[in-house]
């Protein structure tokens, strides 16, 4: 059951290519399971329904290739297209391949800017053959590692950022963002951390979902952008009591069934 899970899902997955490859093997799997299994594989296939994958596929052999140069440890070289549009020619030494169901990352050690770097795979172009073998650097436990890339990912695509202080435990704030952050502990009811969003407007939301009081340092349009939310909540508050309040009977009984 495991397998066959695992193969309707790469049927939709971020692999280009493989989705015919996923349901062929599912059928040959159907024909050779025990009947009980054949009818749980069955009601599998006629009644889960993945959602469309919206990411980038990336291509299956510069998938392998990678994750051959992780395990060889041989360094790769391969032409990169940044978030920004910018091109250029990199050589790494690769160490983990991270998905997160929608894309896929390479953490690599960048020898030209000697230090760790996260690469989509997507926008990767190698250069074959691989290069020279290379002796391992220490790693993080693969937890960090996923964590890093989530956390790089995450700020690689802000547009805007901002120092915030917030008045409460620093284990709180971790535990309240989606994504993992770095949170500066103040003490034991304040911490400090810089989260990002494409606009002010957008992050001013963000804060206000964190449940706590906070201050934020030198971010004139982050406060702009909460003083603008912060009259529209009003106004929707107004309005809505008015309507209340002109509507007859709206405070007398209970509603109807």
């Amino acid at each position: 059951m495991a397998v066959a899970v695992g193969l309707r899902t790469a049927a939709n997955g971020s692999i280009a290519g493989i989705e015919e490859t996923s349901v062929r093997t599912l059928a040959k799997l159907q024909q050779v399971l025990p009947s009980r299994l054949r009818h749980r594989v069955g009601a599998l296939q006629s009644y889960a329904l993945p959602m469309p994958s919206r990411g980038p596929q990336v291509d299956p052999d510069v998938l392998t290739l990678i994750a051959s140069a992780c395990w060889d440890h041989e360094r790769l070289r391969f032409d990169y297209r940044t978030h920004s549009g910018a091109a250029g020619r990199r050589p790494v030494e690769p160490y983990r391949l991270v998905n997160d169901r929608r894309r896929w990352y390479l953490m690599a050690w960048d020898l030209d800017r000697d230090d760790w770097r996260t690469f989509r795979v997507d926008r990767i172009e190698p250069r074959t053959p691989t290069g020279p073998r290379f002796t391992p650097r220490p790693l993080p436990p693969d937890q960090e590692i996923t964590a890093q890339v989530a956390r790089g990912v995450g700020e690689a695509t802000w547009r805007y950022r901002a120092r915030v202080i917030v008045h409460a435990p620093a284990t709180y704030v971790r535990d309240r963002m989606p994504i993992p952050v770095e949170v500066e502990s103040l003490g034991e009811d304040r911490c400090a951390f810089v989260p990002g969003s494409d606009h002010p407007e957008m992050l001013a939301l963000y804060l206000g979902m964190l449940d706590a009081d906070f201050t934020i340092e030198d971010a004139p349009e982050l406060v702009d952008a909460l003083h603008n939310l912060t009259k529209r909540y009003q106004r929707a508050i107004d309005t809505s009591r008015q309507a209340a309040a002109s509507t007859p009977g709206s405070h007398h009984g209970s509603p109807p069934d």
